[in-house]
Protein backbone atom coordinates (compact mmCIF):
# COMPACT_ATOMS: atom_id res chain seq x y z
CA UNK A 1 0.00 0.00 0.00
CA UNK A 2 1.51 3.25 -1.31
CA UNK A 3 1.69 6.12 1.82
CA UNK A 4 1.98 9.70 0.95
CA UNK A 5 2.74 12.98 2.59
CA UNK A 6 -0.20 15.50 2.55
CA UNK A 7 1.70 17.80 -0.11
CA UNK A 8 2.95 14.49 -1.99
CA UNK A 9 -1.27 13.42 -1.93
CA UNK A 10 -1.88 17.18 -3.32
CA UNK A 11 0.31 16.59 -5.96
CA UNK A 12 -0.79 13.06 -6.98
CA UNK A 13 -4.38 14.40 -6.94
CA UNK A 14 -3.12 17.48 -9.46
CA UNK A 15 -1.74 15.22 -11.92
CA UNK A 16 -4.65 13.62 -12.13
CA UNK A 17 -7.21 16.00 -12.61
CA UNK A 18 -4.75 18.00 -15.04
CA UNK A 19 -4.40 14.95 -17.17
CA UNK A 20 -8.31 14.86 -17.60
CA UNK A 21 -9.82 17.77 -17.18
CA UNK A 22 -6.70 20.07 -19.32
CA UNK A 23 -4.75 17.09 -21.17
CA UNK A 24 -3.09 20.29 -23.01
CA UNK A 25 -1.76 21.10 -20.13
CA UNK A 26 -0.30 17.72 -19.44
CA UNK A 27 2.66 16.64 -18.50
CA UNK A 28 3.63 19.40 -16.06
CA UNK A 29 6.23 21.42 -15.11
CA UNK A 30 7.62 22.51 -11.40
CA UNK A 31 5.92 25.64 -11.74
CA UNK A 32 2.60 24.31 -13.05
CA UNK A 33 2.83 21.72 -10.10
CA UNK A 34 3.03 24.58 -7.52
CA UNK A 35 0.30 26.74 -8.76
CA UNK A 36 -1.89 24.28 -9.14
CA UNK A 37 -0.96 22.82 -5.20
CA UNK A 38 -1.32 26.68 -3.88
CA UNK A 39 -4.85 27.17 -6.10
CA UNK A 40 -7.58 28.61 -3.84
CA UNK A 41 -10.30 27.43 -5.16
CA UNK A 42 -11.57 23.49 -5.14
CA UNK A 43 -8.47 22.68 -2.44
CA UNK A 44 -8.67 21.91 1.00
CA UNK A 45 -6.60 22.70 2.78
CA UNK A 46 -4.97 25.76 0.86
CA UNK A 47 -1.59 25.37 0.77
CA UNK A 48 1.22 27.56 0.18
CA UNK A 49 4.14 25.88 -0.97
CA UNK A 50 7.42 26.89 -2.47
CA UNK A 51 8.60 25.95 -5.77
CA UNK A 52 11.72 24.52 -3.89
CA UNK A 53 9.11 22.19 -1.69
CA UNK A 54 7.16 21.42 -4.19
CA UNK A 55 11.09 19.89 -6.09
CA UNK A 56 11.42 18.42 -2.74
CA UNK A 57 7.87 16.14 -3.34
CA UNK A 58 8.70 15.36 -6.85
CA UNK A 59 11.59 14.14 -6.34
CA UNK A 60 10.70 12.07 -3.69
CA UNK A 61 7.43 10.70 -5.87
CA UNK A 62 10.19 10.24 -8.67
CA UNK A 63 11.92 7.85 -6.44
CA UNK A 64 8.85 5.97 -5.13
CA UNK A 65 8.11 5.39 -8.77
CA UNK A 66 4.80 7.31 -8.50
CA UNK A 67 6.03 10.14 -11.62
CA UNK A 68 8.66 10.66 -13.76
CA UNK A 69 10.27 13.12 -16.28
CA UNK A 70 8.80 13.39 -19.19
CA UNK A 71 11.53 12.76 -22.11
CA UNK A 72 9.05 13.05 -25.11
CA UNK A 73 8.55 16.75 -23.84
CA UNK A 74 9.84 19.52 -25.79
CA UNK A 75 11.22 22.57 -24.27
CA UNK A 76 14.17 23.04 -21.56
CA UNK A 77 12.05 22.52 -18.55
CA UNK A 78 11.56 18.83 -17.07
CA UNK A 79 7.84 18.34 -17.24
CA UNK A 80 6.36 15.45 -15.26
CA UNK A 81 3.48 12.69 -15.88
CA UNK A 82 2.35 10.25 -13.11
CA UNK A 83 2.35 6.47 -12.63
CA UNK A 84 0.39 6.72 -9.98
CA UNK A 85 -2.47 4.71 -11.62
CA UNK A 86 -3.55 2.74 -14.65
CA UNK A 87 -0.49 2.93 -16.44
CA UNK A 88 1.76 -0.05 -17.80
CA UNK A 89 3.95 0.40 -14.29
CA UNK A 90 1.77 -0.20 -11.52
CA UNK A 91 -1.24 -1.97 -9.80
CA UNK A 92 -3.75 0.22 -9.43
CA UNK A 93 -6.41 0.40 -12.29
CA UNK A 94 -9.43 2.01 -11.71
CA UNK A 95 -12.49 2.68 -13.88
CA UNK A 96 -13.43 6.31 -14.56
CA UNK A 97 -15.62 7.06 -11.58
CA UNK A 98 -13.50 5.32 -9.22
CA UNK A 99 -10.44 7.65 -10.39
CA UNK A 100 -12.45 10.58 -10.13
CA UNK A 101 -13.32 9.69 -6.58
CA UNK A 102 -9.58 9.23 -5.64
CA UNK A 103 -8.37 12.08 -7.14
CA UNK A 104 -11.14 14.50 -4.92
CA UNK A 105 -10.40 13.37 -2.12
CA UNK A 106 -6.44 13.86 -2.46
CA UNK A 107 -6.79 16.95 -3.28
CA UNK A 108 -9.85 18.09 -1.01
CA UNK A 109 -9.94 15.50 2.17
CA UNK A 110 -13.19 13.76 3.56
CA UNK A 111 -16.42 14.13 1.74
CA UNK A 112 -19.79 12.88 1.77
CA UNK A 113 -21.08 10.81 -1.57
CA UNK A 114 -23.49 14.02 -2.41
CA UNK A 115 -20.07 16.77 -2.53
CA UNK A 116 -17.92 14.09 -4.63
CA UNK A 117 -21.11 14.08 -6.83
CA UNK A 118 -21.21 17.89 -7.46
CA UNK A 119 -17.73 18.37 -7.65
CA UNK A 120 -16.78 15.39 -10.21
CA UNK A 121 -18.41 16.98 -12.95
CA UNK A 122 -15.57 17.43 -15.14
CA UNK A 123 -13.62 14.18 -14.00
CA UNK A 124 -16.22 11.48 -14.34
CA UNK A 125 -20.18 11.20 -15.05
CA UNK A 126 -22.53 9.91 -12.17
CA UNK A 127 -26.07 9.41 -12.89
CA UNK A 128 -27.33 9.70 -8.66
CA UNK A 129 -25.34 9.48 -5.55
CA UNK A 130 -26.19 5.71 -5.72
CA UNK A 131 -23.75 5.30 -8.23
CA UNK A 132 -21.01 7.66 -6.51
CA UNK A 133 -22.12 5.04 -3.49
CA UNK A 134 -21.48 2.73 -5.23
CA UNK A 135 -17.71 3.37 -6.36
CA UNK A 136 -16.88 4.31 -2.60
CA UNK A 137 -18.18 0.64 -1.80
CA UNK A 138 -15.65 -1.17 -4.47
CA UNK A 139 -12.61 1.40 -3.55
CA UNK A 140 -13.41 0.18 0.04
CA UNK A 141 -12.12 -3.85 -1.25
CA UNK A 142 -10.36 -3.16 -4.98
CA UNK A 143 -8.41 -6.24 -5.24
CA UNK A 144 -7.85 -7.02 -1.39
CA UNK A 145 -7.16 -3.15 -1.08
CA UNK A 146 -8.60 -0.80 0.86
CA UNK A 147 -8.29 2.56 -0.86
CA UNK A 148 -11.07 4.87 1.13
CA UNK A 149 -12.75 4.12 4.60
CA UNK A 150 -16.00 5.30 5.86
CA UNK A 151 -15.90 7.64 8.40
CA UNK A 152 -18.84 7.61 11.64
CA UNK A 153 -21.34 10.39 10.36
CA UNK A 154 -21.21 13.37 12.49
CA UNK A 155 -24.84 14.18 14.33
CA UNK A 156 -26.82 16.16 12.89
CA UNK A 157 -25.56 14.98 8.92
CA UNK A 158 -27.62 13.12 6.55
CA UNK A 159 -24.12 11.77 5.36
CA UNK A 160 -21.22 9.88 5.95
CA UNK A 161 -17.96 11.72 4.61
CA UNK A 162 -14.71 8.67 3.15
CA UNK A 163 -11.79 9.65 3.42
CA UNK A 164 -8.79 8.03 1.30
CA UNK A 165 -6.15 5.90 2.45
CA UNK A 166 -2.79 6.79 0.42
CA UNK A 167 -1.65 8.85 3.82
CA UNK A 168 -1.56 8.71 7.35
CA UNK A 169 -4.25 10.76 8.89
CA UNK A 170 -5.44 11.72 12.79
CA UNK A 171 -8.80 10.74 12.87
CA UNK A 172 -9.44 13.51 15.71
CA UNK A 173 -8.59 15.76 12.73
CA UNK A 174 -11.19 14.55 10.94
CA UNK A 175 -13.61 15.47 13.30
CA UNK A 176 -15.64 18.74 12.26
CA UNK A 177 -16.93 21.03 14.94
CA UNK A 178 -21.02 20.46 15.24
CA UNK A 179 -22.08 24.02 15.76
CA UNK A 180 -24.95 23.18 18.52
CA UNK A 181 -22.28 20.46 20.66
CA UNK A 182 -20.18 23.92 20.52
CA UNK A 183 -23.22 26.09 21.79
CA UNK A 184 -23.95 23.60 23.90
CA UNK A 185 -19.74 23.47 25.29
CA UNK A 186 -20.13 27.06 25.84
CA UNK A 187 -23.27 27.34 27.61
CA UNK A 188 -21.79 24.68 30.35
CA UNK A 189 -18.46 26.37 30.13
CA UNK A 190 -19.83 29.55 30.86
CA UNK A 191 -22.38 28.41 34.15
CA UNK A 192 -19.18 26.41 35.33
CA UNK A 193 -17.52 29.51 35.38
CA UNK A 194 -20.32 30.78 37.42
CA UNK A 195 -20.17 28.33 40.26
CA UNK A 196 -16.53 29.29 40.17
CA UNK A 197 -16.84 32.97 40.57
CA UNK A 198 -19.58 32.35 43.13
CA UNK A 199 -17.29 30.36 45.19
CA UNK A 200 -14.56 32.36 45.41
CA UNK A 201 -17.17 35.62 46.26
CA UNK A 202 -18.01 33.02 49.34
CA UNK A 203 -14.30 32.37 49.99
CA UNK A 204 -13.37 35.58 50.08
CA UNK A 205 -16.47 36.97 51.87
CA UNK A 206 -15.43 34.46 54.45
CA UNK A 207 -11.53 35.81 54.59
CA UNK A 208 -12.88 39.41 54.84
CA UNK A 209 -14.83 38.64 57.90
CA UNK A 210 -11.85 36.85 59.66
CA UNK A 211 -9.66 39.61 58.83
CA UNK A 212 -12.23 42.29 60.55
CA UNK A 213 -12.29 40.22 63.50
CA UNK A 214 -9.00 39.47 63.77
CA UNK A 215 -8.12 43.60 63.89
CA UNK A 216 -10.67 44.25 66.20
CA UNK A 217 -9.06 41.43 68.43
CA UNK A 218 -5.77 43.28 68.05
CA UNK A 219 -7.11 46.60 68.55
CA UNK A 220 -9.12 45.21 71.91
CA UNK A 221 -5.12 44.17 73.38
Amino acid sequence: MITLSIEQCRIIGIMLEKETTTPEQYPLSINGITTACNQKSNREPVMSLSEAEVQDNVDELVKMNLLMIDHKASGRVSKYIHRFCDTEFGDLKFTTQQRAIICLLLLRGPQTPGELRTRSNRLADFTDVNEVESALNQLQNLNNQILVKKLERLPGKRESRYVQLFSVLDESELMEVNPAQTQVSRVEDDEQLVQRVLVLEQQVAALTEQVVCLTELLEDK
